[in-house]
């Protein structure tokens, strides 16, 4: 797995050196075994945000509907106004985001880009480019096992639209042909992208939401707000700082049970990090007795099994999103090679254990540094 990064994180985080590439560091979705944010704020209104003052902790959320989940922040209340106000313009910067990443509307750039890359260079918004070559970087260092390409695949299998089915062999095989990054021609210089054959697509749903919360961070930053907990459908997660009514040492978040939505296989300690977590528990249909989960390995066209979660740990929220969905795909094996290369990532697998229908084991790699903190049986 190639460990040649361009640029610094520095100009991702921060958007600077726009023409060039970056990538220092580099779920998708656990929809039935989310991380148990408890305390954070429940959904609200679509387009509305709200605060909410806890009666026991001296903790302020903000939270907002966006990009098909709840968005939200958690901080201090001795932070004052100052913090609430940079919570609420996160949250606006959230919303302009999907407007610009999302393909399910036909005005963004992403859209745009799909209708017209296969015919013509399309010229991309500078932190987009620097988004899309860290898609790049990220697919080459997994093997291919990230991939922004895989829309064919998921139309195939009728998860685009949530209607699972069972294709054929020869319609998987059809969509292969379209999917992977080098169908995916980026120009640095003029910061264009351009697809090679017709049909190609991207969707930016397995790296989306973490690239938002790294642009919330940037926001927070240029306002001083150091302390702070900010997820998108709680399994895209950055923490900044440490939670002052707990954990001095960061914020503790749950990696979920398996079987039992209330319990967890252990806590990390996050601080000045991200992490994601990947996994099929309510996205899959059934077909003649088997389950089919909605995360598809792009090198095979077919869904994966064996991994109930990924939990992926990592300096951006972005590379943290990827790396989840890849290593639920990699599985332990694969994950272990990655981190062994990449010292700066961890990872937390939870696998069936084989031949045992309710039985798990529990797989962590680069996290012996007392970020990891096991459940007590």
């Amino acid at each position: 797995m190639p460990d040649d990064k361009p640029s610094s994180r520095r100009d991702f985080l921060r958007g600077r050196s726009a023409g060039r590439a970056l990538v220092e560091a580099a779920r998708a979705l656990a929809d039935q075994a989310l991380p148990p944010l408890e305390r954070l704020a429940p959904t609200v209104g679509p387009s509305r945000p709200t605060l909410h003052r806890p009666s026991a902790v001296a903790h302020l959320y903000a939270s907002r509907r966006a990009m098909a989940c709840e968005f939200a922040v958690q901080y201090h209340a001795e932070d004052g106004a100052e913090a609430s106000d940079a919570a609420l313009a996160a949250l606006d910067l959230i919303d302009q985001l999907e407007d610009q990443l999302s393909i399910y509307r036909p005005h963004t750039e992403a859209s745009t880009i799909n209708r017209t890359a296969a015919d013509q260079a399309v010229e991309v918004e500078p932190r987009l480019f620097v988004l899309l070559e860290l898609c790049a970087w990220l697919h080459a260092a997994t093997g291919g096992a990230f991939d922004i390409t895989t829309g064919p695949l998921s139309r195939v299998w009728g998860f685009l639209k949530r209607e699972g089915r069972l294709p054929s062999d020869d319609e998987i095989a059809a969509a292969l042909e379209r999917v992977g990054f080098h169908h995916v021609e980026l120009d640095r210089d003029r910061h264009t992208i351009r697809f090679l054959k017709p049909g190609v697509e991207i969707n930016f749903n397995s790296i989306g939401k973490g690239y938002a919360l790294d642009r919330a961070a940037e926001l927070f930053a240029a306002r001083g707000v150091d302390d702070y907990l900010c997820h998108g459908g709680r399994s895209s997660v950055l923490a900044r700082g440490r939670d002052r009514a707990g954990d001095c040492r960061g914020w503790a978040i749950a990696v979920p049970h398996p079987h039992q939505l209330q319990r967890s296989v252990g806590e990390i300690i996050l601080r000045d990090q991200a992490l994601g977590t990947s996994g099929a528990g309510t996205q899959f249909f059934i077909a003649d007795g088997r389950r089919y989960g909605h995360l598809l390995d792009p090198r095979t066209g077919r869904p994966t099994d064996g991994v109930f979660t990924a939990t992926a740990v990592a300096d951006t929220a972005a590379e943290a999103d990827a790396l989840a969905t890849a290593f639920y795909i990699l599985g332990p094996a694969g994950a272990s090679e990655y981190c062994a290369a990449h010292p700066e990532a961890g990872a937390v697998l939870v696998c069936q254990r084989e031949g045992e229908l309710n039985a798990f084991d529990v797989h962590t790699f680069n996290l012996n540094d007392g970020r990891w903190l096991p459940a007590q049986e």
